[in-house]
């Protein structure tokens, strides 16, 4: 499967918004562009793990790891409140359809001008950091030779190191979280 492919990432692919022209197309570019970052990030690893979708299944990956040391379950804290075990791609469809409901949420992401960010935007936006890094650390893991063969591994490390940088510079993902890629991220960003 092509990256551009068909698949699941079809579905959840979401479109940037535009803003009117004007002062107060300048003002609402501004207040878009504060969640922009979110919807890029995950349009990337949405795209990135949709061209596995065929290598990554339940029989090949029936625990959502990244190596041999961890191993992530799921809990959405709503309808999933206790972790539960869950394959590698039932892991990622929940992480998107979770991350979709975040998006859509106008009390967490507000679309209108002059609302206000809630007082646990960054909470939920570290939240959607490190659930989309454990997908970049699955891929890493279990896939990688996969990602080289289909001739990705360039995209994949190109998208990574944006990540990275951009988690890094406002703080979104805790170290320990990093742990599983701390290698490459180091020589991405020597701590």
């Amino acid at each position: 499967m092509s990256l551009f492919g068909l698949g699941r990432n079809q579905k959840t692919f979401r479109p940037k918004k535009s803003a009117p022209s004007g002062s107060k197309g300048a003002q609402l570019r501004k207040h878009i562009d504060a969640t922009l970052g979110t919807v890029d990030f995950f349009n990337q690893v949405n795209l990135l793990y949709g061209t596995l979708t065929e290598f990554c299944t339940p029989e090949s990956c029936p625990t959502m790891t990244a190596g041999p040391k961890y191993e992530y379950r799921w809990a959405d804290g709503v309808q999933i409140k206790k972790p539960i075990e869950v394959s590698a791609p039932k892991y990622v469809e929940y992480l998107m359809d979770w991350i979709e409901g975040q998006l859509d949420d106008e009390s967490i992401f507000p679309q209108k001008l002059g609302t206000p960010f809630p007082p646990n935007f960054k909470e939920v936006v570290k939240t959607i950091f490190k659930r989309l890094f454990r997908v970049y650390a699955h891929i890493y893991h279990s896939h990688f030779q996969k990602i080289v063969s289909l001739k990705e591994e360039a995209h994949l490390n190109t998208c990574f190191k944006h990540f990275i940088l951009f988690t890094s510079e406002f703080g979104l993902i805790d170290k320990k979280e990093l742990a599983p890629l701390q290698e490459l991220i180091e020589s991405i960003i020597p701590y």
